[in-house]
């Protein structure tokens, strides 16, 4: 089960579960954790690996931040709000470490590769007692370890990360799910865009080797999980640091091999990378899903090489149209920035025909908000925020109705849906997605959880269906 890692890791594994273990004992209660998970799913799957690693030295989960004996911050460094959100919390916290001296408090995430971050926290928020990055999550029970035994403020950051990969695959998982996941393709980025902080933060690309990745989903496959969700901040580079010729279609390819796995999905996809072989492979390969999430950010060519996005509006259209012609039911998503420094009338308007070409199926959108340590943080033209916020609602007004006419489609359409859990505003009510990703909810038993069943859609709505079990 921890194969592959380090003796002295196993060693301080060791000692953290023997001191709870003991302390279990003399009190007759388990240490528990509350992990916060800010950011994307790459973030996501790390706080999978961090509760894997915790429940091996003794603790248990618990939803209750004000009664667990461990509090970890997983963060996100994308956006300013994110980074002010972990802030707040962890001020917020400073009573809570005053009344319970033993409780340990962890920061770790994109926010902790950036030195600036760091210092905050160092100098502002001395609560904090363990601090580590994206790249050496496998190192925590060393890090709690040194903790233990000095009381002191732990930090570990990997700045150098080229040789990590290993070390963090082979940590087990504790998916949130028993019928998907999400596994690590690749890690850091190459591109560079001017308003994004993840190159700084997550380094260089890097992509794992393709038998490594095959053998943790057929282990997936063997534990009954259905559907896997390939993670990169650009799948569509994946294989270029390799020794050997292996794209990502490739990859696709042997991944579709796997018995068991009924669904593929991945993201996320850069325009400039999308390649012929990979629209062809998501044609022909029966378990890749109708589904692509490809980010444009903007439609004018001024503003996207401002962005250094190294495409243009007419590149991504004919993308659009190969795509279509050849997936014709496929549903696509995007991320579209308002408000990016430079941003005049003309060129939103572009964005806005763009949309209305393209006719999204969902979009994340976002305000552009200044990230030290981007070259956007330098450039002048800043748009106020009321031109911001008056753009960004045009926008939703453009793109909402499009949503709702693009689910209409799906009216009385028997779709296939991998049930995914109990609604929580009742409990009759289950929802799950259909291989395009819409979210679709539906009366049933809660037995149904994990498995692929026909639903017939009889209820449209702009974010979501509605229909029952056939």
């Amino acid at each position: 089960m921890v194969k592959g890692l380090s003796q002295e890791i196993l060693e301080a594994m060791a000692h953290v579960k023997a001191r709870n273990d003991f302390e279990y004992k003399q009190t007759g209660k388990k240490k528990t954790y509350f992990i916060e998970t800010y950011g994307c799913q790459m973030n996501e799957h790390d706080s999978e690996k961090i509760s894997w690693l915790l429940e091996n030295m003794g603790y248990e989960l618990t939803d209750n931040k004000e009664d667990s004996d461990f509090i970890i911050y997983n963060t996100c460094l994308v956006r300013e709000n994110a980074e002010l959100k972990v802030y707040g919390q962890l001020g917020a916290l400073k009573d809570l470490k005053r009344r319970k001296p033993e409780l340990i408090l962890a920061v770790c995430g994109c926010m902790m590769q950036r030195e600036e971050a760091r210092n905050v926290i160092l100098s502002k928020y001395k609560h904090v007692d363990i601090i580590f990055g994206t790249s050496n999550i496998h190192k925590l029970p060393q890090l709690i370890n040194r903790f233990n035994q000095t009381n002191e403020t732990v930090v570990d950051v990997v700045e150098d990360n080229k040789e990590i990969i290993d070390d963090i695959e082979v940590l087990e998982a504790n998916r949130k799910y028993s019928f998907k996941a999400f596994v690590n393709i690749m890690y850091g980025c190459n591109n560079f865009c001017s308003y994004c902080i993840v190159p700084y933060t997550r380094g260089r690309e890097r992509s794992r080797e393709p038998k490594n990745i095959i053998r943790e989903i057929e282990e997936l496959a063997a534990k009954g999980y259905k559907e896997v969700t390939l993670l990169g901040q650009n799948v569509n580079s994946y294989g270029k640091t390799l020794d050997y010729d292996f794209s990502f279609a490739k990859l696709l390819e042997e991944v579709n091999k796997i018995d068991g796995i009924e669904r593929i999905r991945f993201m996320t996809s850069h325009p400039k990378d999308l390649s012929d072989e990979l629209i062809m492979a998501m044609a022909k390969l029966d378990k890749v899903c109708e589904h692509l999430h490809l980010p444009v950010q903007s439609g004018s060519n001024r503003i996207l090489k401002a962005m250094n996005r190294k495409y243009t509006k007419e590149d991504y259209l004919l993308l659009i149209e190969k795509l279509r012609k050849a997936v014709p039911d496929i549903a696509i998503s995007t991320d579209i920035i308002v408000g990016f420094p430079g941003e005049t009338e003309e060129d939103f308007n572009e964005t806005l025909d763009l949309v209305e070409k393209v006719r999204y199926d969902s979009a994340f959108t976002f305000l552009y908000s200044i990230r030290e340590g981007t070259r956007a943080a330098k450039m002048e033209e800043q748009v106020p925020d009321e031109i911001k916020h008056e753009r960004f609602q045009r926008l939703l007004d453009v793109l909402y109705p499009i949503f709702y006419e693009n689910n209409l489609k799906y009216k009385d359409r028997v779709v296939e849906v991998l049930v995914e859990e109990v609604s929580k505003n009742n409990e009759k009510v289950l929802s799950g997605r259909s291989r395009t990703g819409k979210l679709i909810h539906f009366e049933g038993d809660k037995d149904l959880i994990g498995k692929l069943i026909d639903v017939k859609i009889t209820t449209v709505k702009t974010f979501t269906l509605e229909g029952h079990i056939i």
